[in-house]
């Protein structure tokens, strides 16, 4: 904003200027008191810096005279209203000195100066300066090796997200591949019967393989006590086919002992694994029922 002469047309124009001025073209009203009622000049702002502003007033202003000024920057959402004093003005032509600007308004001016014109804002002298909350004083010109790094640390960090990625994806891939291969050996350890022991094979499997069957004898201790019921049997046969072992798993006493007399004469067929008869396990049900 311009200081005491703004305009080259001004007789005392200073050729040092405190702070520099942009060139600006927006509405500008002026407040003035006459008789101690405020009345608003309309205007144009011509320039502008953080000491004044440079202005077309329609209206009569005296040098010296204290003045309120209320002017909209672009791209800044709240409005400038200061209070400033008439330097000179000549046709229409002034420039206003603003008294008393505080750091919000400073650093609206410096946001708007620094979109419209990047040429270096020079600070506020206020005599009491204070640091502001508003973002926009925080706003700086764009430094390009500061942008540089910038762009660079970026892209190692998503190379290296991404390389954290696909280490990610390939390790899951392993242990996926790791836990499929131990569950398919677990698999092979259940399917696979240890040295020397039985394989065991369902009842319905044996049942069909039976080749001879010998009934039990109705015990007539438990005929004439009326039991009757199931015995289930835990039986091995050898690979020939003979029963090798039977032991009553389930079912009245008075019952397994016939149960297991009948069953260890049956033959089965020989139950082949990879094409070699092998010992199998199974259980066989024998039902007792009173006629």
């Amino acid at each position: 904003m311009s200081a005491a002469p703004s305009l080259a047309t001004a007789p005392q124009a200073s050729p040092q200027r405190v702070f520099p001025r942009h060139p600006i073209n927006v509405p500008l009203d002026v407040i003035i008191l006459r008789s101690g009622i405020p009345d608003s000049l309309p205007g144009r702002c011509t320039d502008l810096s953080e000491g004044g502003v440079g202005a077309v007033v329609a209206g009569e202003l005296t040098t010296g005279q204290p003045i309120g000024v209320e002017l909209r920057l672009p791209n800044v959402g709240l409005p400038v209203r200061a209070r400033a004093l008439v330097r000179y003005h000549d046709q229409l032509r002034c420039g206003l000195q603003f008294v008393g600007l505080s750091a919000e308004q400073c650093s609206m001016i410096r946001y708007w100066a620094y979109r419209n014109a990047p040429a270096p804002i020079v600070s506020c002298n206020l005599a009491t300066p204070a640091p502001s909350a508003d973002p926009v004083q925080a706003v700086a010109p764009p430094d390009p090796e500061r942008s540089e790094r910038r762009i660079r640390v970026h892209r190692r960090r998503f190379y290296a997200l991404l390389l954290a990625i696909l280490m990610l994806g390939v390790f899951g891939w392993w242990e996926w591949q790791r836990a499929w291969h131990e569950l398919e050996a677990q698999g092979s350890a259940v399917l696979e019967t240890p040295p020397g022991s039985p394989l065991r094979v369902s009842s319905e499997t044996m049942e069909q393989r039976i080749l001879h069957k010998v009934d039990p004898v109705y015990p007539e201790a438990a005929r004439v006590a009326g039991t009757q019921g199931i015995v289930i049997l835990d039986v091995i046969v050898a690979p020939d086919g003979t029963v090798k072992h039977l032991r009553p798993v389930s079912g009245p006493d008075l019952l397994a002992r016939s149960a297991l007399d009948a069953v260890q004469f049956w033959r089965f067929e020989p139950y082949r694994s990879a094409g070699v008869a092998v010992d199998v396990e199974t259980t066989i049900t024998v039902e007792f029922q009173l006629n």
